[in-house]
């Protein structure tokens, strides 16, 4: 019989720092591919945008009120998986081999002849002390560095430190893992010789949008990251090249940097929130509270397409109604040509530029992006007797029609797709129940009412304890309040550029209150 019959492949992929444009091509690559991903705490919850959708997403991190995941458990788990005739991604945060117990797994797999593959990640030990600008060799103050876990009680089947070498003959040391026995290492160096005002920096998330520094000196940083309430991870420096930082950190400027932002939006369309906020330096924290998805019955829309030309307007309150309305005219084997005559109306600005993107011309879009916006746009128009379709959501609000019907207009509405609320992965709920949250976004009533139904209550007391709300205009924050949550941020226009310029505008407010 062959043992080897019916086994997968296993690849061991460093996911790189938490900057998840830091992932290599060929761990992308592999993502896309794999069958099962089994991934940790370290690894970005972006990347989890690369994988195949039909894939198994497996999360060994630390979850809530216990422990990490043994790793004999987890080397249990990527076997199994592999003799079922899976492809095995095993996503790891960093590099596999930089204290990642990466060669332990390959050892297990090597043992159990499972076929595998190493894919080397940017290891957070050169990648974070770079985004806070610190170079871990330069010409004036070192030449030579040494990689260390700080993480490890010293038993004696492990390696040991052998601090005076470190203390007295490396020029940069990086500590990884090493936040909790930080007294323990700076005691140490100062015991084997090396100075109390030896530079310390001490770097949390770094790479990432949540990226904070301290900088210290081996006599105080202890102090220091206790006042400031430093947790990990977190890496610390210590070396004379933390002097250059003050010259060259160039990743620290940005507006929103250290502000954590939860994005409460449908998973396809906060792709462009996230985008603008993580430019500013915000960390943004996805938590999907839509699944936008086709009706399964297209009878209403597909019979409203074939009886297109007889419509004088279609109204699009949103993208997905774009999306999802031009699906079906591909599907039915019709393209743009299908719509004859008909004028189109929009409600704001993304769904104007979703119409664009298809290359068709706007023909009204009010000042206020509201659908009130748009029944007062139309009463500068004659359209008493005009037909009027409206593709949109299962369950909508019915101010367009209504409007629209009491100015003499015919209207058909025909529902196109409808939303679902999606179970929060479980890093986002971790994060939410740990970490602080400094915003809170909304950028529809939906996204307010499945917030408050897709979260534990306790989590959603919590977050919104200490978060600044953010809604997209006047209708979303009527919605959120109420649920009795205090809206602070309501941007003059209703976009999503508007809604980060505000966000931005409102810490800048609150840093100035400060400063007096």
């Amino acid at each position: 019989m062959d043992d080897n019959k019916g086994k997968g492949k296993v690849y061991l992929v460093g996911a790189g720092p938490g900057d998840p444009g830091l992932l290599t091509l060929r761990g992308r690559e592999l993502l896309e591919q794999a069958d099962v991903v089994i991934y940790d705490r370290l690894a970005s919850p972006r990347l989890m945008d690369f994988v195949n959708p039909r894939a198994e997403k497996i999360y060994v991190g630390k979850r809530m009120g216990r422990h990490l995941v043994r790793q004999e458990d987890i080397n249990r788990l990527i076997i199994d998986k592999a003799r079922e005739g899976q492809m095995v991604v095993r996503l790891k945060g960093g590099d596999p081999f930089i204290f990642g117990r990466g060669g332990e797994e390959a050892q297990e797999l090597k043992q159990e002849g499972i076929e595998f593959e190493i894919v080397p990640g940017v290891t957070s030990a050169i990648a974070v002390p770079t985004y806070a600008g610190i170079p871990l060799t330069h010409r004036a103050y070192a030449a030579s560095v040494a990689f260390i876990t700080g993480h490890r009680r010293m038993e004696q089947e492990q390696a040991p430190v052998q601090w005076e070498g470190l203390a007295k003959g490396v020029g940069t040391l990086v500590f990884l893992m090493g936040m909790s026995n930080l007294p323990t290492i700076t005691n140490k160096l100062m015991e084997f010789g090396r100075s109390p005002d030896t530079p310390v920096a001490v770097i949390r998330w770094g790479t990432t949008p949540l990226h904070q520094s301290i900088t210290g000196t081996l006599e105080n940083i202890v102090q220091k990251v206790k006042e400031e309430g430093f947790t990990p991870p977190a890496i610390i420096v210590v070396g004379d090249v933390v002097k250059v930082r003050d010259e060259i950190n160039w990743f620290e400027s940005r507006p929103l940097l250290g502000r954590r932002v939860l994005v409460t939006r449908t998973r396809s369309q906060a792709s462009r929130l996230i985008h603008l906020l993580e430019r500013k330096g915000a960390g943004c924290i996805e938590c999907p509270t839509i699944e936008v998805r086709p009706l399964e019955d297209t009878a209403a829309v597909d019979n409203a397409i074939e009886r297109l030309v007889t419509y004088d307007w279609i109204v699009f309150s949103s993208a997905n109604a774009v999306k999802f309305f031009f699906a079906r005219i591909d599907a039915l084997g019709l393209d743009i040509r299908a719509l004859g005559s008909v004028k189109i109306a929009v409600v704001g600005a993304a769904t104007a530029q979703a119409v664009h993107d298809l290359h068709l011309k706007v023909d009204l879009i009010p000042e206020d992006f509201r659908a009130e916006g748009l029944v007062d746009a139309f009463k500068t128009l004659k359209i008493e007797g005009e037909k009027v379709l409206i593709p949109r959501a299962k369950v909508a609000r019915d101010v367009l029609p209504i409007g629209l019907r009491e100015m003499g207009a015919e209207v058909d509405i025909v529902p196109l797709y409808e939303t679902v609320i999606p179970e929060p992965p479980p890093q986002v709920v971790e994060l939410l129940q740990e970490e602080r949250v400094d915003v809170v976004t909304f950028t529809s009533s939906s996204t307010v009412d499945n917030f408050m139904k897709a979260l534990p209550s306790e989590t959603i007391k919590r977050v919104l304890s200490q978060a600044r709300v953010a809604c997209i205009g006047p209708v979303t924050a009527k919605t959120a309040r109420k649920h009795g949550i205090d809206v602070d941020i309501i941007p003059e226009q209703y976009t999503i550029e508007s809604m980060v310029q505000a966000i931005e505008q409102d810490f800048q407010r609150q840093e100035a209150v400060k400063g007096r």
